[in-house]
């Protein structure tokens, strides 16, 4: 069973909890692959998801995670709600905790927003990404779309490539390989790796190329132009040049090694097309495996509050 209310980060998970969220996934997808996709695990719950950046993927997956289940659900964005009039988030959140709400899916660009937030309200507060700290449901989804396609996670050789700076997909999926014996090799720009990468144990490439050398799983991060204050590389073109997850890089991994990106894509800069969709992608089962794993998190959420 897991030990908090709240899915706030990796940082905060045991390795047992990681495992035990990965295997209640396994379950799920078996139902969304069966004929019929509705449970009953959360009738008379209800889900609220309360957005402050745009999303498609990770707000949709909740969504229709908590319909398959059977839970009430509702959307919240900041652009149609009180926040509009002044309201804090703080107020917000009280609002819809006292509708009776047992889930509260939160993002939200500043970092720390969901923890501040969990400790002050009744419901489980699910952190779906704040700022540029945490984004804990899509690295449980990277770890099971690994480990359902390559069995296991141990020992794995995971290279990641892009704005390592501004990834918070690349800070919760270093914590969580590293809890489960995986070996995570980071790369990009200079100006967009953090400091103190050393103290991770993630292994610091200088190149592309060095970091995709013989390993298992290839994941290329989103650009994240929003986020960037000034000009961290001279252009998209230079970029690409330098930092694109290319064909002939590719083949620098070990035979099969699985191509993963978060999503969305800029293609043509964090990989071509041509990579995108060759065979050893998976980026498509990864949209699949996060409704399982939004399932799974949200099953135990409320196993955990039955308790």
């Amino acid at each position: 069973m897991l030990r908090s209310k709240d899915l706030l980060g990796m940082q905060e998970l045991a390795p047992d909890e990681i495992v035990l969220i990965l295997d209640s996934a396994a379950t799920m997808k078996r139902v969304l692959e069966s004929g019929n996709k509705k449970t009953a695990h959360l009738q008379g719950r209800s889900v609220v998801t309360l957005f402050y950046e745009n999303s498609t993927r990770t707000r949709l997956s909740f969504e229709m995670a908590s319909k398959f289940m059977g839970a009430a659900s509702a959307n919240i964005s900041s652009s149609g709600s009180s926040v509009q009039k002044g309201e804090s988030l703080l107020d917000t959140v009280r609002t819809i905790d006292r509708m009776a709400t047992d889930v509260l899916v939160m993002r939200h660009p500043q970092s720390g927003a969901p923890h501040g937030i969990a400790p002050r309200v009744r419901a489980s507060v699910v952190n779906a990404g704040d700022g540029m700290n945490e984004h804990p449901t899509q690295a449980l989804l990277d770890l099971f779309t690994m480990r359902d396609r390559l069995g296991r996670l141990e020992g794995l050789e995971v290279a990641i490539v892009g704005d390592v700076l501004h990834s918070r997909v690349a800070r919760s999926d270093l914590w969580a390989l590293s809890k489960l014996g995986a070996h995570v090799r980071l790369a990009g720009p200079p100006t967009m790796m953090p400091r103190g990468l050393e103290g991770t144990g993630a292994r610091i490439c200088r190149t592309v190329d060095e970091a995709l050398e013989g390993a298992d799983v290839v994941m290329g991060l989103r650009v994240q132009l929003e986020r960037q204050k000034s000009g961290l590389f001279p252009s998209i073109a230079e970029y690409a040049r330098f930092f694109s997850i290319s064909a002939d890089r590719l083949a620098r991994a070990k035979p099969g090694a699985l191509v993963m990106h978060p999503g969305p894509c800029n293609h043509g800069v964090e990989m071509p097309t041509l990579v995108y969709d060759s065979p050893q992608s998976v980026i498509d089962e990864q949209v699949t495996n996060g409704v399982a794993v939004r399932m799974a998190v949200l099953y135990l959420l409320n196993a955990r509050r039955n308790a």
